[in-house]
């Protein structure tokens, strides 16, 4: 009774339809909620923050266009310089080649060590995940052709890095990350987005824990679930190439050189820190309707400035190397929006806020299509 009359005191019960009680919670101030992401420049700061965090039963729905397109060509329009950005990145050849060796000779050098010890574990964490992260990142870049000039030389290098991850998946990639693109937040096209039943299994802590753990489990199921691929003869390369790889590195040097692979994949997609960025690139935080976030910290010197996000998705043709002078070029469009200042805050923001899950996704109603793996330059560059 006490609590009822100080509720009637502090509230205005005729803004709630009848109600009688009210949580705390359910009325407390909009600023008291943590805030997740940072502005560089904080002149926009009353544009963005200030709203009440995302209702938790279901997706964000969107009617709206995905916001690439529409800065990209406010971009071009502001700087038609930024066409010079564009194009490939010698550069990036040279580093899969270092990467793919360094995975190699470490499995050689762990062929004895057992994989229940601490040292193979621990290298595996630490040296493995990240190399094969870097390799994840790699075969992204390569995606959009921006290794060579051509076609065949692109999706052969990804298949060559593909190949210290142990299962193959560069070319299935490709077809998905690039409707991941063309067709972000579309429902049952864009594969990126978690389905319902994720959303409604993996509500609280230890369902987001169990997520971030095995996040690379279900970037690499999901997809096959929700839209499958037309099997090319590129498939089935990648495939063999990746079977006999595993086969001759198996009868040379025994199991635990592939073991030291796989699981180094299994850190690359789970609690690493560079793993953050899997839900740092296109989760809604703060209450806002913000589709895509970039993080500009040290963690892009070891993953092709993925970091730089909306950068990408607005200019997918500029390389990694020429991201930040990409956000350089234009401040006025990239300063004013919300990014993320920590990777691995990320993903313990991610685990134990009450105000953010699976749910915070941007959805869109997607219109039924085949998917094709795109096979001529001019729509790899201009998506």
């Amino acid at each position: 009774m006490t609590s009822t009359l100080l509720d009637e005191k502090q509230i205005d019960f005729s803004l709630f339809g009848g109600a009688e009680t009210l949580q705390p919670e359910k009325y407390q101030k909009i600023t008291d909620f943590p805030r997740r992401t940072v502005l560089i420049n904080p002149i926009s700061e009353a544009e963005h923050y200030g709203k009440p965090p995302q209702d938790p039963s279901d997706f964000l729905w969107l009617m709206t266009e995905e916001p690439h397109r529409t800065r990209r060509m406010a971009i071009m329009k502001a700087h038609p310089e930024v066409t010079k950005l564009m194009g490939y990145e010698p550069l990036t050849k040279y580093i899969v080649l270092g990467v793919v060796a360094l995975q190699i000779l470490t499995a050689y050098l762990l062929r004895r060590t057992s994989p229940f010890s601490a040292v193979f574990i621990i290298t595996a964490y630490i040296v493995g995940g990240t190399a094969n992260h870097n390799l994840f990142l790699a075969i992204h870049e390569i995606t959009h052709n921006l290794a060579f000039r051509g076609i065949i030389s692109n999706k052969l290098l990804a298949m060559f890095a593909n190949l210290p991850i142990g299962i193959p998946y560069a070319v299935t990639f490709k077809g998905y990350h690039l409707e991941h693109h063309k067709r972000m937040g579309e429902d049952g096209i864009d594969t990126d987005l978690p389905t319902r039943l994720e959303m409604l299994c993996l509500r609280n802590v230890l369902g987001k824990a169990f997520f971030c753990t095995f996040q690379i489990l279900f970037y690499a199921l999901r997809p096959g679930i929700v839209r499958s691929q037309r099997p090319t003869p590129w498939h089935f390369m990648n495939i063999a190439t990746q079977l006999l790889f595993d086969y001759i590195f198996f009868r040379l040097f025994g199991p635990r050189v592939l073991i030291y692979l796989v699981l180094s994949s299994f850190f690359a997609g789970s609690l690493h820190p560079c793993a953050g960025h899997f839900i740092a690139e296109h989760y809604l935080w703060d209450g806002l309707e913000q589709e895509t976030y970039s993080y500009y910290g040290p963690l892009n010197v070891l993953a092709y400035n993925v970091g730089y996000h909306n950068e990408h998705h607005d200019f997918p043709s500029v390389p990694w190397t020429r991201l930040p002078a990409l956000k350089a070029l234009a401040p006025e469009f990239y300063d004013v929006i919300p990014s993320h200042p920590s990777w691995p805050m990320v993903i313990f923001n991610f685990i134990f806020d009450d105000n953010v899950g699976l749910y915070s996704r941007a959805k869109r109603l997607g219109k039924p299509s085949k998917i094709v793996v795109e096979e001529d330059a001019e729509s790899d560059k201009a998506e």
